[in-house]
């Protein structure tokens, strides 16, 4: 079992930056797959970027291709997701989602959840 507490999101302006984190409890965090997705309102849940058990691969979704970045620190049990050039479109509840072992980057392969930290993007 672990659990999982977002932090970071904010209110930035378009073209800004921000950092998310996800800062996960237990000992075998290595061991999991990491994910980061974000639910807009009235949209469904969605996957951003993902990341393997030792960070040496990396996944995301074309629309945050060239300005989103993963990483984790398995020493710090955290995952982070480095946020550039913001877009409006951008602006949703970005969760944190921890995957036993690999099963795809849909909702239904991760097994456990945070409760998300809200991003809101100003044009």
């Amino acid at each position: 079992q672990v659990q999982l507490v977002e932090s970071g999101g904010g209110l930035v302006q378009a073209g800004g930056s921000l950092r998310l984190s996800c800062a996960a409890s237990g000992r075998t965090f290595s061991s999991y797959f990491m994910g980061w997705f974000r639910q807009a309102p009235g949209k469904e849940r969605t996957f951003v970027a993902g990341i393997n058990w030792g960070g040496g691969s990396t996944y995301y979704a074309d629309s945050v291709k060239g300005r989103f970045t993963i990483s984790r620190d398995n020493a710090k049990n955290t995952v982070y997701l480095q946020m550039n050039s913001l877009k409006p479109e951008d602006t949703a509840v970005y969760y944190c989602a921890a995957g036993n072992y690999f099963r795809g980057w849909g909702t239904g392969g991760m097994d456990y959840w945070g409760k998300g930290t809200l991003v809101t993007v100003s044009s």
